[in-house]
């Protein structure tokens, strides 16, 4: 391993409809164009028994479930998510770029649930240790704009059909992680054009 570079771990968060999707897209091809290889991958997700927990998470059918349960389940599949996709790609010097990780349980099952925080950090603790994004892009959106979005995409999944006051928790707690980290976590208004927020995004990008 002598010589080789670490890759770069990028995560980008953010709640409902902030245009993720989007901006992902673009990180990509702008960080291929760089000659950077780029692995996307996804929370809950990114292996085999991640996304079966997602389905788990994100099926209406799943039905009620203790917030708890819905804690752990995220970090078991954050667990197996770190362990056998992100961190083999950094050893080999490939850059991961994750569509959401840890800061969404804060933001979600701490925010959102209302679980408390020290309990997310003690499992945040077990399963990663000291290990920590390099960058992370928060796409801050407000949650109407965010809501009138992810209507217009369709059919809603478990979480996105919990309440307006539920994603202003979530919202808010993304924003306190961003003062709490600002060297690390870079909150972007993505509440104007995709253009606009793109630059924001190139500028932080170039940084690395």
């Amino acid at each position: 391993m002598t010589g080789m570079q670490r890759g770069k771990f990028i995560t980008i968060d953010g709640v409902e409809g902030a245009g993720k999707s989007t901006q992902i897209t673009f990180i990509c091809d702008y960080l291929k164009a760089k000659g950077v290889n780029v692995i996307l991958t996804r929370e809950p997700g990114g292996t085999d028994v991640g996304e079966k927990i997602r389905t788990l998470l994100l099926s209406n059918s799943t039905g009620k479930m203790h917030a708890d349960t819905e804690l752990m389940l995220m970090f078991s599949a954050r667990n197996e998510h770190i362990q056998n996709k992100i961190m083999p790609a950094l050893k080999q010097g490939d850059w991961v770029l994750s569509d959401r990780f840890t800061d969404a349980s804060y933001a979600y099952q701490g925010g959102g649930r209302g679980l408390d925080v020290e309990r997310i950090a003690q499992l945040e603790q077990w399963v990663l240790q000291d290990f920590t994004p390099d960058m992370t892009l928060l796409l801050d959106v407000p949650v109407e704009i965010g809501m009138s979005r992810v209507e217009s995409r369709g059919k809603k999944d478990r979480i996105e059909l919990e309440a307006t006051d539920f994603f202003n928790r979530v919202r808010q707690a993304y924003i306190d992680r961003s003062e709490q980290f600002p060297e690390r976590i870079k909150l972007i208004d993505s509440s104007q054009t995709v253009e606009h927020t793109k630059q924001q995004i190139k500028v932080i990008l170039d940084s690395l």
